[in-house]
């Protein structure tokens, strides 16, 4: 076997063990320690292909995204809002690690990856988009609204609804609830922005 093959199949085997740590322990049980001693992995062969701790997330982080973005093109570009929830629930309930990761990187991320991260997600944030501009597509807006009225109050709803999983009312929950209550949550918020919360009636 070739050097170049066999480097390739240790930053392989340590990439999936990390995966497997991220997604049970997530970024802060996460131990270099832990990794070397329970997946048979010295230290020195792990630092001479990686950087770290935070090399290692970002790297189980950007192959999530490339996952899951992946696997909802896969379902068709002009999926509608209801099958694009159902096939988000299909992928993560067959794929636990990926969820982990997926759901603390976007909704929890360690303070000093966030600029980072925010960069892995911009292809799952365009088709996000995508998504949602589909939607809007189909609709009659009200007078004096734009399509670009309606993206634009999309995506800061979209970081003010992330942001509150974040913020103290989550702090110490169980993670398993947060995504669940997350997604749940997440299929009523854009229900109440493409239709409203309230029946108009002339007074």
């Amino acid at each position: 076997m070739k050097k170049e093959q066999k480097t390739e199949l240790t930053k392989e085997r340590i990439i999936k063990a990390a995966v497997q740590e991220f997604g049970i322990k997530g970024y802060a049980g996460f131990t270099l320690n832990a990794l070397c001693n329970e997946y048979g992995i010295s230290k020195g062969l792990l630092y001479h292909n990686f950087g770290g701790k935070d090399e290692l997330y970002l790297i189980c982080v950007e192959k999530c995204l490339t996952e899951v973005t992946d696997y909802l093109k896969e379902q068709g570009g002009q999926i509608d809002l209801q099958k694009y929830m159902e096939f988000r629930f299909h992928y993560f309930s067959g794929h636990p690690l990926f969820s982990r990761i997926f759901f603390e990187a976007v909704l929890q991320p360690p303070e000093q990856l966030k600029d980072e991260i925010k960069k892995l997600k911009r292809e799952f944030d365009l088709f996000n988009r995508k998504v949602y501009s589909n939607a809007i597509s189909g609709l009659v807006l009200r007078e004096g609204v734009t399509c670009g009225d309606a993206m634009e109050y999309y995506e800061i709803m979209q970081e003010m609804f992330n942001g509150y999983f974040s913020s103290p009312a989550y702090a110490g929950k169980d993670f398993g609830f947060l995504v669940a209550d997350h997604e749940a949550k997440l299929s009523k918020m854009i229900e109440f922005m493409l239709y409203g919360v309230a029946e108009r009636r002339e007074i």
